[in-house]
């Protein structure tokens, strides 16, 4: 047994009261290990624990071993089921121990830390929910990231479609697999109302052995808990969501489903947001079918070509246009080709392009009368409350025998270009106002015969005005466009458009350019007329 007189001796001066009552836990213990004071508060953390009494007998392995260490630092360490720091404070060879209970802020500071980790997943899992608009990769992301990390095998629906239930599958640590489910939803619990998008059933309601088997993945084993959740899109259900945990684990706790619920709600927005996209992609690809370019081939023993390249490479309609149609005539077989620039350029420009061409068919009967028919729809344009203008150019084609008769008008265009069979290039003598600028226009046409191998080039100015070269600065114009159209003697139309694009190109390079549109015109060369008197109709419209 200690010495009292050297025990007492080495008892720090703390004060008989204040070492009494003072909140937290403090012992005093020599460099043997040996206990020499400790208050009440140590007592009733520490009840075998007094004056004599050695540290390792008596207090938790963590404090004892730092006394026995000579810690210099504080400790941490758990005594019964609470955390506490333990500070040293030296006395000679004597050290005090004051413990300071950290519990709650222990407590507090897990929290924060799951928060911080549950926010950065819920941030990563929206960047890779919305990297993607198709509805199936959506749903695949969504299945993978929540069997990742909310439960052991998640399960995603989307709405039904033709009496099925499109479906991804996913166990942790496998591939999604996609499916198409004939079931009846209210085979479980809660399922059916979170498709129709009302408030998730407490996963405490559900009875996991009652679970259909087409919820649980092939080789699962038996499931201890189950969540089911709906997946809220933008004003209408995107699916729903179901977290199935197999039977060696823990339930999901109230946290647990509610962050369950925030997962939903990002994985429900980026659904219906790519639903909404592929909604509103088939309805664009429906409007822009007509406009789009369908291949041109001979029509009424004529040869027809066009080639069109939009201001924005990432676009496929803009401003210029071209159509050949079989005008509506009772002279005959005879072909109207109309080649057009809207002011403007990108989807404003197409929506007028797509106006002008509906405007152009309906007046086919008058194709035969160039300037009655411009006159009509400078009168549509100009009545119109649109202030954009068009320039247009018309070419009305007969085949005569080996030749094509053309008669060609100008509507405030560039006029055409003609290659004779021997290189030769003459512009044709036609000239016109402006479309829906004036109240009245002006036009003046002229007549051009094609031997076979001669072509009529009508073009939109982003061609001669596309701007490249060496330095970057310098227009393509209609001198080089000449010389490349020569070396186009005899080639056929389809030749001719893709060899003036492909230079126009060229010269360009990757700069900015306009809407550029060509169209040929080609009598063809021998006696291999296929198409002769076919009525087909080509279209290509920008």
């Amino acid at each position: 047994m200690a010495d009292p007189v050297r025990t007492a001796a080495r008892v720090p001066d703390t004060g008989d009261r204040g070492w009494a009552a003072a909140p937290m836990a403090a012992l005093c213990a020599d460099a043997d290990g040996v206990v020499l004071a400790l208050n009440e508060a140590a007592r009733t953390l520490f009840p075998a624990a007094g004056p004599g009494r050695r540290l390792s007998d008596t207090v938790a392995d963590w404090l004892a071993g730092a006394h026995d260490r000579r810690a210099g630092e504080v400790v941490r360490g758990e005594a019964g089921e609470r955390a506490f720091a333990a500070h040293p404070i030296p006395h000679g060879e004597a050290v005090t121990w004051w413990l300071v209970d950290e519990t709650d802020a222990r407590v507090a500071q897990d929290a924060l830390v799951r928060e911080q980790e549950r926010t950065a997943f819920l941030s990563d899992a929206s960047a890779a929910l919305l990297g993607s608009l198709n509805l199936e990769r959506c749903m695949e992301v969504a299945a993978r990231l929540a069997a990742q990390h909310l439960a052991d095998a998640a399960l995603v629906l989307a709405p039904t479609t033709g009496g099925t239930y499109p479906a991804v599958s996913c166990v942790r640590g496998e591939e999604p697999t996609r499916s198409r489910l004939e079931i009846d939803p209210d085979d479980l619990p809660g399922l059916g109302e979170a498709l129709q998008g009302f408030p998730p059933v407490p996963s405490r309601w559900l009875d996991p052995d009652a679970a259909p088997g087409w919820v649980l993945p092939a080789g699962f084993g038996p499931v201890g808990s189950i969540v089911v959740t709906p997946l809220p899109g933008h004003g209408v259900p995107a699916g729903a969501l179901v977290l199935l945990r197999r039977g060696d684990r823990a339930s999901f706790t109230d946290q647990e489903e509610l962050f369950a619920r925030l997962f939903a709600a990002r994985a429900g927005a980026a659904m219906s947001a790519a639903r909404v996209f592929a909604q509103q992609a088939s309805i664009t690809d429906t409007l822009m079918r007509e406009l789009l370019p369908p291949s041109l081939e001979q029509l009424g023993g004529v040869e027809f070509a066009g080639r069109y390249r939009p201001a924005r490479d990432g676009e496929r309609i803009g401003g210029d246009f071209y159509d050949v149609h079989s005008a509506i005539s009772t002279e005959g077989d005879e072909s109207l080709a109309v080649l057009g620039d809207v002011c403007g350029k990108g989807l404003d420009a197409a929506v007028l392009t797509g106006k002008i061409r509906t405007t152009l068919r309906a007046l086919l009967p008058m194709a035969g009368d160039h300037h009655r028919l411009l006159s009509l729809l400078n009168r549509t344009l100009a009545d119109s409350r649109d202030a954009r203008f068009v320039t247009l150019v018309l070419a009305s084609a007969r085949r005569e025998g080996a030749t094509v008769r053309l008669r060609v008008t100008c509507a405030g265009h560039p006029p055409p270009l003609v290659v004779r069979a021997d290189g030769r290039v003459e512009e044709a003598d036609t000239h016109g106002s402006l479309i829906g600028v004036l109240p009245e226009i002006e036009s003046a046409g002229a007549d051009i015969t094609l031997d076979p191998g001669e072509t009529c080039l009508l073009y939109t100015d982003g061609i001669i005005e596309a701007r490249g070269g060496p330095l970057g600065d310098a227009m393509f114009g209609e001198d080089r466009l000449r010389q490349s159209l020569a070396e186009c003697a005899n080639m056929p139309a389809d030749a001719v458009v893709e060899r003036i694009q492909m230079l126009a190109s060229q010269w360009i390079g990757r700069g900015a350019h306009d809407d550029m549109a060509v169209l040929a015109i080609t009598a063809p060369r021998g006696q291999h007329l296929a198409a002769v008197g076919g009525h087909g109709r080509g279209r290509y419209t920008a």
